[in-house]
């Protein structure tokens, strides 16, 4: 963990957590408005400062870090594709350009975005539009890639055009609901005001 910066770790079940960061929730929390707005940028800051982790070569790591040794065969149940910094053992995946350009967009942090489309440009296009990427650097086109992946096409190119418009944006954003906010904090404050008298319901019986 860098010293600023933090996100939303997995709960699979009671008392056990996932510590792993999970790119997918953790991006849209911020945009369904599940984080507050602290929570969100903390989010984005975790991103700036481990960028040559979570980007590096080729945005951006579905999870970080890989689970490795045996770890990896008992979560995956032994799939060859999930090797440790692969598909969806942190490998990095183009499509999820856009969902954090939502997200940066909402916290007014568009450069954020800006910076990963740069890198995502740099090679996407000449490797052929790649499903996803490989080695803990994204270095190498993933080894059961399947090319000219239509969500890696769509995620650049909805990244883009929405840097370029960035009202398009709020049609995919969900702000928070002040009115229910002040009204379940009302109703932490004042738990009495809650009670209500339970009145008898009739009844009915199909014969």
């Amino acid at each position: 963990m860098p010293e600023k910066g933090g996100y939303l770790i997995g709960n699979l079940q009671p008392a056990h957590m996932d510590f792993r960061f999970f790119s997918l929730g953790n991006f849209w929390s911020i945009v369904n408005s599940l984080a507050t707005s602290d929570q969100s940028h903390a989010i984005l800051d975790l991103v700036e400062a481990k960028w040559a982790d979570l980007v590096a070569n080729m945005p951006f790591k579905i999870c970080y870090p890989a689970l490795e040794d045996q770890e990896w065969r008992i979560v995956t149940g032994g799939d060859p594709k999930n090797t440790p910094w692969s598909y969806h053992n942190a490998g990095s995946w183009p499509t999820l350009l856009w969902q954090l350009t939502v997200a940066c967009i909402k916290m007014n942090r568009p450069e954020i975005a800006e910076k990963a489309v740069k890198v995502a440009e740099q090679r996407l296009s000449r490797d052929h539009w790649p499903e996803y990427y490989d080695t803990k650097g994204a270095r190498f086109i993933g080894k059961q890639s399947r090319l000219f992946q239509t969500w890696s096409i769509a995620g650049y190119l909805v990244a883009k055009l929405l840097l370029a418009q960035p009202k398009k944006a709020k049609i995919l954003i969900n702000e928070e609901d002040l009115e229910l906010v002040n009204a379940l904090s009302y109703f932490s404050a004042n738990p009495k005001s809650r009670k209500r008298s339970r009145k008898r319901v009739k009844q009915s019986y199909i014969v």
